[in-house]
């Protein structure tokens, strides 16, 4: 009798496709959430006060800004990953990856350096601009809720499509050998 930690779903059997049109379906099923979700988070943070500080009260900008830098690339990263992989195994993409990549190691690695990277860097910017600022500069709130949409937006972008890029490097067409009679 399977056990519960046995079971997978079926996979659904991806169509066929180029990795560019792969790529721009998952692009948009990856851009629109995350847009819309993390500006109305953002603002219904952001509006009560009408407006924000970077790092100080409840309500700052770093304690929406800073998660989304860490999760969103690392997630995005590890699924557009996995489901690429995926696509190469089915024979949806006319692509083989080499047989001396190990996958699992390789998206895991990629989706750890993508969200702590991205993390970093956010978070000098963050720190650099709160030594710039006066002391207890405030935000425009709905505005800074729009930005966090955008950086989403970002996101979205760049971790749909550097870690295809980075996998297409151990990628080749797939040939077909041709059977001799």
């Amino acid at each position: 009798m399977p056990t519960y930690s046995n079971y997978r779903m079926p996979e659904k059997p991806i169509q066929k496709t180029t990795l560019k049109r792969f790529a721009q379906k998952k692009l948009l099923q990856y851009i629109i959430p995350n847009i819309f979700f993390n500006t109305i988070i953002a603002y219904a943070s952001f509006a009560k006060l009408g407006y924000t500080h970077l790092f100080e009260g409840e309500q700052s900008l770093a304690r929406l800004t800073l998660p989304m830098s860490l999760f969103l690339p690392f997630i995005l990263s590890l699924d557009i990953l996995k489901k690429t992989i995926l696509a190469v195994e089915q024979g949806a993409l006319d692509l083989t990856i080499s047989d001396d990549l190990n996958k699992n190691k390789f998206a895991m690695q990629t989706a750890i350096i993508n969200g702590v990277g991205t993390l970093l860097i956010v978070l000098a910017v963050m720190l650099i601009a709160q030594v710039s600022l006066p002391a207890h500069y405030k935000f425009n709130g709905p505005i800074m809720a729009y930005l966090d949409g955008t950086l989403a937006a970002a996101y979205s972008i760049m971790f749909t499509y550097f870690p295809i890029r980075k996998l297409r490097r151990h990628m080749s067409k797939q040939v077909e050998v041709p059977i001799s009679a």
